[in-house]
């Protein structure tokens, strides 16, 4: 056995492996590597924006709740101050009824006390007639002296 031949042999067969694997084998690896290195590097960029995403919108939602929690409160006293207004407003509105119900019950009084006066007027008037009367043992026409009667009733 030749020793040479063999471990030329060898050499030559492994020089074409090594080329075989350097020109069809090697590139295909390497363009998968380069995928796989871009694909991790993209989702971690993705990440890495979701993160940032993410805490921009804990922001603008923290904003928004305080933002929702002072026109919550403004509407609040808003409404507690129309509440008062509202309140305020019914009591007017009652005391004015009030007024004008007692205006009413005085003018009411006031015509009540005229017609009694008017009533005992008469009254009084035909009681001094009959008393008159009486005393003249004769009657007397009211109507002939309703001039007499109508000065009794002015002075009463």
């Amino acid at each position: 056995m030749n020793f040479n031949l063999t471990l030329i042999t060898q050499a030559l067969v492994f020089a074409a492996f090594i080329w075989f694997t350097v020109r069809f084998v090697w590139p295909p690896l390497l363009r998968a590597i380069e995928a796989r290195q871009k694909q991790i590097a993209d989702g971690l960029a993705a990440a890495e924006q979701g993160k940032k995403s993410l805490e921009s919108s804990s922001r603008q939602a923290e904003l928004a709740i305080t933002e929702a929690r002072s026109r919550a409160a403004e509407i609040i006293a808003q409404a507690e101050k129309r509440g008062s207004q509202v309140v305020e407003e019914a009591k007017a509105a009652a005391k004015a009824e009030g007024d004008r119900e007692k205006a009413a019950a005085k003018a009411d009084i006031q015509q009540e006390a005229q017609r009694a006066r008017e009533q005992l007027r008469e009254q009084v008037a035909a009681l001094a007639v009959a008393g008159a009367e009486k005393i003249l043992r004769r009657e007397v026409d009211a109507k002939a002296h309703a001039e007499l009667l109508d000065g009794i009733k002015k002075q009463l």
